[in-house]
């Protein structure tokens, strides 16, 4: 057994992942490719096969997976799935480290770093920012948060996954970032499934409606940059100058949208939505501010009476 081997390096250190699903095989072959020993577990054995044939070792228990390296990588469908598959295997844990990269809650995030450290193991989240084909590309980019110290040691370990973005030492940091950018991401596919139909009443094929709407995407971020050197730093200071578009204008838009999808026969749900944060604001006498004015309907929303 030569130097390198017996004391490797965090270059080629050992790591572990559990959790197959197709994240996780990516996320296993991107490590394998930059030269890591990978143990894997999942609790459907046969998913394994694919990146045992590339090299990875399958482990016959989640003990054996935990016990294979320091660090451990899991990409499960949520927090609790963490929980029902370790819950047998926290004698195993004491030392090691554990990057969750599954999607929930902050506060679940939160819980289970404290969960984590009454097991004697070291927490970081994560939340991966691209599909699973991107995983380990230059597009690919993924949130962390927890321990500094943790995040500095494993860095290199993690790097082909793709460029880290830490966050900072709460926990829930990354997982709220995820769900901020999943929002926002989200809202817009259901935006352009909403706009597809309505064009599509028209006669319009998907082929031909979806280049033109998603190219309007792409020009989303400079719109909402342009007149401003610093975006949010007039939401910071609670500034919100109608100079270029006001909630007024941007709400009779919305109004017409709901007519529109109305007259078409299309679900409302997402255009209401849209169209009562621009009432809301304008009710409260705002209706000459920018557009920005409809975070105070997000920030406090109006709750139905239960009386």
């Amino acid at each position: 057994m030569n130097e390198q081997q017996q004391h490797p390096t965090r270059q080629n250190s050992a790591v572990t992942v559990i959790g197959l699903g197709p994240m996780g095989q990516a996320m296993t072959r991107a490590l394998l490719a930059a030269g890591h020993p990978v143990t894997v577990w999942n609790r459907t054995a046969g998913r394994a096969d694919g990146v045992v044939a590339d090299g990875a070792r399958l482990a016959t228990t989640p003990g054996e997976a935990v016990e294979a390296s320091d660090l451990v990588i899991l990409s499960l469908t949520d927090y609790q799935a963490m929980y029902d598959i370790l819950d047998d295997a926290t004698d195993s844990l004491a030392g090691r480290t554990l990057v969750n990269l599954s999607s929930d809650t902050p506060d679940r995030t939160r819980k289970a770093a404290i969960w984590a450290a009454g097991h004697d193991a070291v927490f970081l989240t994560g939340g991966v920012m691209v599909p699973a084909p991107m995983v380990g590309t230059v597009a690919s980019s993924i949130f962390y948060s927890g321990s500094g110290e943790v995040m500095e040691r494993h860095g290199t370990t993690l790097a082909p996954l793709g460029t880290a973005r830490y966050l900072g030492e709460d926990p829930g940091l990354a997982q709220m970032m995820y769900q901020a950018q999943l929002a926002v991401f989200l809202t817009t596919l259901s935006a352009l499934m909403h706009a597809t139909a309505m064009l599509g009443t028209a006669g319009m094929k998907a082929t031909e409606a979806l280049p033109e709407l998603l190219s309007f995407t792409d020009t989303i971020g400079a719109i909402v940059r342009a007149g401003e050197a610093a975006p949010g730093a007039a939401l910071d200071a609670g500034e919100h100058p109608g100079d270029l578009s006001t909630v007024t204008m941007m709400g009779a838009t919305s109004d017409h949208i709901v007519e529109t999808s109305t007259a078409l026969g299309l679900d409302l749900a997402l255009p209401l939505a849209v169209q009562a944060h621009y009432r809301r604001a304008i009710d409260d006498g705002h209706g000459g501010d920018n557009w920005t004015r409809i975070i105070d309907a997000v920030r406090k929303p109006h709750r139905p009476s239960r009386d």
